[in-house]
């Protein structure tokens, strides 16, 4: 139910009566009591247009209004009219449906999301944090609207890089239980092979070898190789595991995948004449990209060494997935340092017509992740901080919390409750920014249960909930009436209709900040109304009322922390 959309096309009808052509309402939500529950802020555009007075238009706008006991109307300054919302109109859309129920979508697209997408060489850090947790929620969102999400882990399991971890782990290890005990520890395994590399000329050059042998397809090396990327995928998939990312080993689409469509895409471009030589390299040179005096940047699609750069592979994987994957739309939720280099792909892709007009392309750019003193997140030495120990540490500090807080749950729940608080408080805290700026990782604010946080918002859920427990209430009958016969049920019953409005808002430009503020609105109204409206010592009537709004509630705050990959629990 979206009473957004249900004002839309009543004003809209209103305005073409009016005489308005082409009529746009602008149906917003008031950002002040005193202005109602929305507002029309079209009748002073389409004023303007017609050359006559705003107000005049509005009145003769709500004139043509049908006739209703849905809303109260007000026109305001210049041209504005403000609506209120009835009380029975409310109870009225809710008893039409579920506010968080999924949409019906008869037209759903094919999207491709490329998100998390790390290099296999090593083990994942808190720099993956980001793409992971933002993608999830995108391909979460996009499947809840009835889209088909098609989930690309873009993972880097080919390069020059594995001619040295190969060489190493050929080395240190002469059989498969030597070679599970040395990659154990991926990160220090490629530390240690990328120190030998630089220090060792002699291991240097056999590490270069072993790239030639393994792009030449050597049997030995390639089972090697696979051995080394299972393990990395397994690494991996312990990361997405813990941190309630629905991406599986089933999702990944490699680097490797693309090798063979290479040449063949060289040789295409060459054929459409979109290839230059530029220092021994084969480039595009598109004139939307330029340098310094002017001068054009090269897209470069072959090395002069025959090698291929990251933008070949790009330029391949996107072919495939508008060929194979008929792919509508394609998302990259990559940071905003690959700005260039996307822009790039997708003009050099439509140059030479690997993918059509109709087919779509966002670039959802995201910052860094900053220490709480707004230093690179980094360890002592400077390495890369692994993205598990930040996962652990939030679990631990979540259990610590609840020591002090719970003292009547079960050791298993005390362990399974502080395992969802602690990943979800992360999550949150990610998706509550704007996506575009770098955050500070602060785990005093993220883990309070106070405030825009996962705990205070799972903490109204579960309040919710020993509501149900207290009452001895497993489930209401779903034609219980609503009353709304104070503020604070109003306010709450509204903001629960207006959850696809934030769902729509968050598809705009995918800003997951919209949504959690959307929850952390809807928690705060509800703990208004748990303060100032009795519920279980009320007549037997307003308690199933206000029990089956808080339900509403309770399913919705479900609903949209499931959308942004967090869990629920039934008591803290």
């Amino acid at each position: 139910m979206d009473i957004k959309h249900l004002l839309t096309q009543t004003f809209h009808q209103a305005m073409l009566a009016a005489g308005v052509e082409d009529p746009n309402p602008v149906i917003r939500q008031s950002q002040r009591p005193e202005f109602g529950h929305y507002q029309a802020n079209g009748v002073m555009g389409a004023a303007k247009r017609m050359q006559t007075n705003p107000r005049a238009l509005a009145d003769l706008i709500v004139k043509h209004l049908p006739a209703q006991d849905h809303y109260t109307l007000e026109i305001a300054g210049p041209g504005f009219i403000n609506i209120t919302l009835t009380p029975a109109f409310v109870s009225q859309l809710i008893a039409n449906g579920d506010p968080a129920e999924k949409p019906d979508n008869t037209a759903p697209r094919r999207v491709v999301v490329d998100y998390s997408s790390p290099n296999l060489a090593k083990e994942m850090h808190i720099g993956h944090l980001r793409s992971t947790v933002i993608g999830d929620t995108v391909v979460r969102v996009l499947e809840h609207i009835g889209q088909t999400a098609i989930r690309a882990n873009h993972v880097g399991d080919w390069g020059a890089q594995f001619g040295s971890l190969l060489a190493y782990l050929d080395e240190s290890s002469n059989n498969e239980t030597a070679q599970t005990a040395e990659l154990a520890d991926l990160e220090k395994f490629y530390q240690r092979a990328s120190q030998k590399f630089k220090n060792d000329t002699g291991f240097a050059e056999k590490a270069r070898g072993y790239v030639v042998r393994l792009q030449s397809g050597d049997p030995a090396l390639k089972k090697l190789w696979e051995v080394f990327i299972q393990t990395s995928m397994d690494h991996g998939q312990n990361v997405y595991d813990k941190l309630n990312i629905t991406l599986t080993q089933q999702d990944a689409m490699p680097e490797s995948r693309y090798n063979s469509d290479l040449l063949p895409l060289v040789s295409d471009l060459t054929e459409k004449g979109l290839l230059e030589k530029s220092e021994g390299a084969l480039c595009v040179f598109l004139d939307e990209f330029k340098g310094k005096q002017d001068r054009p940047l090269p897209a470069m699609v072959q090395k002069s060494d025959g090698g291929f750069p990251y933008l070949a592979t790009d330029l391949a994987a996107l072919r495939y997935r508008h060929h194979e994957l008929k792919a509508d739309e394609v998302l990259y939720v990559v940071g905003a340092s690959q700005q260039l280099h996307l822009r790039q792909v997708i003009a050099v892709a439509r140059a030479a017509s690997f993918i059509p007009e109709t087919l779509t392309t966002k670039h959802l750019a995201f910052g860094l992740v900053l220490k709480a003193d707004g230093t690179p997140f980094k360890t002592r030495d400077g390495a890369d901080v692994k993205l598990i120990d930040v996962l652990n540490e939030a679990i631990d500090r979540a259990r610590d919390l609840l020591q002090q807080r719970s003292q009547d749950l079960t050791p298993s729940e005390h362990e399974a409750i502080a395992k969802v608080i602690g990943i979800g408080a992360i999550k949150y805290a990610e998706l509550q920014k704007n996506r575009t700026t770098d955050y500070m990782f602060d785990w005093a604010t993220m883990l309070s249960f106070e405030g825009n946080t996962a705990p205070y918002l799972q903490y109204a859920y579960t309040r919710i909930r020993s509501l149900f427990r207290r009452a001895g209430i497993e489930r209401l009958d779903p034609a219980t009436p609503i009353l709304l016969t104070a503020p604070q049920e109003l306010a709450l019953a509204i903001k629960t209709l207006q959850f696809n409005e934030a769902i729509a808002n968050y598809l705009e430009d995918y800003q997951a900040n919209i949504l959690c503020n959307y929850l952390y609105e809807l928690a705060g109204l509800f703990m208004s109304f748990y303060e100032h409206c009795p519920i279980l010592t009320e007549t037997k009537t307003h308690q199933m009322s206000r029990l089956r709004l808080c339900d509403i509630t309770a399913r919705t705050l479900k609903t949209g922390l499931d959308l942004l990959g967090i869990d629920t629990v039934e008591r803290m």
